[in-house]
């Protein structure tokens, strides 16, 4: 990696923001997030390192948001405190370069961490452990491992679906889906050698056997071929639930019960009967031409929705036992799969493919059910626009380890909503801002990331056409920093009344676009201070609380209270969101203790935590 000064990475910072090699931090952080960006810099395979600037922080008060410097007014003791700490934090040394230098005539530190050679790695806080205590550089992010990252650093050239099941056989194969792939590889190349082949044969051709036992099946066998009683028996959470959704947003309302259709098979026979259920429960659409009135048919393109189930049952993680979700909203259709992606969500869509499966992906690329690989999402956001839909967005969440799809179908409403964008043709906006303005008042709100994959754009690009919606008051924005995001504005909120939609078919009551959604149902008394119990026991603990299910059954209470949002009960405790998150609100929901209020979408700006209902399982 080049060297840069400090100067010049500040430039830099000013220019494109955080990246995977600059992390800025303003000088008042706790050790553990500079230590944890230690960490992800000398893991990260391929980055060569990276640099982290002590003393310059974003300043969130001006109008276009700008670095600034934050003079050190010690930087001889930080030096001496951070050195001890990258010697004595992890399982082996770590020798970062520190200098200090001026800017504007402010002290800053300059610490640049090298990458170390792949017999070191992974790093990982002593305390901690692996895989939870090494962190990876995911964009401008440092994010803790998992099972998956620990194949990267190990080298392990054997993938998670050549696993052995033990106790199969090829009796528990389903002679339809054999059946099916050699049709389908038959439409592609009629003079292919495996068409030959038995079914042995075949399924020891296609890496579905275990290797030292010709008779038994391994993961990519079973999931790609194996019939349903065999599916059950060895996984049984391995299946697809189709979830139906009256109205736009998850409630789990006892007298209004969603639907839920569960599904087992082999996968290449489970992805038609999946698709055949949306298909048919899928209405009309229309779409109206920019020279008239006169509204022409369309709908959800068949090729997109197939290539977002193919992406989750190819790249899910087969190691969590949990079903892949599918989520039909009267507006939408979310896919969540366990597993978050490989690819950082900044280069989703680029080409090049990294999968947990390649087995399994081997069979779907073969037989045409998914695109070539690393083009899939770029198709799908072909095949949307083409169809006059609003591009499909997408959320990796590593924390909670699982990856949403999610194909908006705003075009299927009558033609008096889709005349609704007219009411703002006089602004000349661009597509990508008419495509915000339904996102929006479809889902309630939208940031910088999801504008990005909507409109194939850049952050900078993205930022500006968002500021000029806020400048239209048709966006109001909320949060700070890299955290923000936006609501209907004024003028938009005037124009949603006069749609013909029914209030309760928008994804968000109009009044809780700038209120916790769950206060709208909650009774008033809910919305009063904890009952003096809980609170008496948050004055017990202590500044450095080592009892940590104490903390938790703090946390419990609180939200069996009411349901709470993270920066809630971090005023409670004290406690900064961020610490509060990483250190108990993450666990938690892993373990079940705590449910999000809107687990479809975890980034949902109105994101809190509640307990678990006495019928949860």
């Amino acid at each position: 990696m080049n060297e840069y000064s400090a100067e010049e990475l500040f430039q830099l910072l000013n220019q494109q923001d955080e990246c995977d090699w600059i992390e800025a931090k303003g000088g008042h952080e706790s050790s553990h997030s500079v230590m944890e960006t230690v960490c992800s810099f000398a893991n990260e395979p391929g980055l060569g390192g990276g640099y982290i600037i002590l003393g310059i922080a974003e300043d969130k008060t001006a109008l276009f948001p700008q670095y600034k410097t934050n003079h050190i007014s010690d930087p001889d003791k930080f030096q001496r405190d951070f050195v001890s700490q990258c010697s004595s934090m992890f399982n082996i040394p770590v020798r970062p370069k520190v200098t200090v230098e001026r800017i504007h005539g402010d002290t800053v530190i300059k610490i640049f961490v090298a990458e170390l050679p792949s017999n070191q790695k992974p790093i990982y806080f002593k305390s901690e452990g692996l895989p939870q205590g090494a962190f990876r550089r995911i964009g401008p992010t440092d994010q803790h491992c998992t099972e998956d990252d620990m194949r990267v650093f190990y080298a392990d050239g054997t993938s998670y679906d050549q696993s052995t099941i033990k106790g199969s056989s090829i009796n528990d194969i389903d002679e339809n889906a054999i059946n099916k792939y050699r049709t389908l590889r038959e439409r592609i190349n009629p003079v292919a050698e495996e068409l030959s082949y038995t079914d042995v044969e075949l399924l020891e051709a296609l890496g579905c056997l275990n290797k030292e036992n010709k008779t038994e099946l391994n993961l990519a066998g079973l999931v790609l071929f194996g019939h349903s009683k065999a599916l059950r028996a060895f996984y049984p959470m391995l299946r697809i639930d189709y979830v139906r959704v009256p109205g736009n947003i998850w409630v789990e309302d006892p007298d209004n019960r969603f639907t839920t259709i569960d599904m087992r098979g082999p996968l290449l026979t489970l992805i038609y009967r999946i698709m055949d259920a949306i298909n048919a429960d899928l209405p009309k659409g229309f779409l109206l031409p920019e020279d008239g009135l006169q509204a022409t048919s369309t709908g959800l393109p068949t090729k997109a929705l197939r290539e977002a189930i193919v992406n989750a049952v190819m790249h899910r993680s087969y190691r969590e036992h949990r079903p892949i979700q599918v989520i039909r909203y009267d507006n939408r259709i979310e896919i969540i799969n366990p597993g978050y992606s490989l690819k950082s969500e900044e280069r989703l869509g680029e080409p090049g493919s990294e999968t947990r499966n390649p087995f399994i992906a081997a069979v779907f690329h073969e037989t045409n059910l998914a695109e070539t690989k690393g083009s899939g999402i770029r198709a799908m956001r072909k095949l949307m626009v083409q169809a006059h839909l609003v591009p499909p967005t997408f959320d990796s969440d590593r924390n909670s380890n699982h990856f949403v799809s999610r194909l908006l179908l705003h075009h299927f409403l009558d033609e008096k909503d889709l005349i609704w964008l007219h009411n703002f043709s006089h602004l000349e906006l661009t597509d990508g801002q008419k495509q915000a303005l339904i996102f929006v008042r479809e889902v309630g709100a939208i940031d910088n990331q999801t504008y990005r994959q909507m409109t194939d754009c850049d952050t900078l690009k993205a930022s500006n056409e968002l500021r000029v919606l806020k400048s239209y008051n048709l966006f109001v924005p909320k949060g700070k920093g890299k955290a923000t995001y936006y609501i209907a504005g004024k003028v938009m909120l005037t124009s949603i009344a006069t749609v013909s939609t029914p209030a309760q078919d928008l994804s968000t009551p109009l009044a809780s676009l700038s209120t916790p959604l769950a206060s709208l149902s909650t009774p008033p008394q809910d919305l009063s201070t904890p009952p003096l119990a809980i609170l008496e026991r948050i004055e017990q603990i202590k500044d450095r609380e080592h009892d940590i299910e104490k903390v938790k059954s703090i946390i419990i209470d609180l939200c069996a209270f009411k349901t709470m949002k993270a920066s809630e009960i971090a005023k409670y405790l004290n406690k900064g969101d961020d610490y509060l998150k990483r250190k108990y609100l993450s666990d938690m929901i892993k373990e079940k203790q705590l449910f999000y209020l809107y687990p479809e979408m975890i980034n949902h700006p109105e994101q809190a935590y509640k307990i678990p209902e006495t019928n949860n399982e």
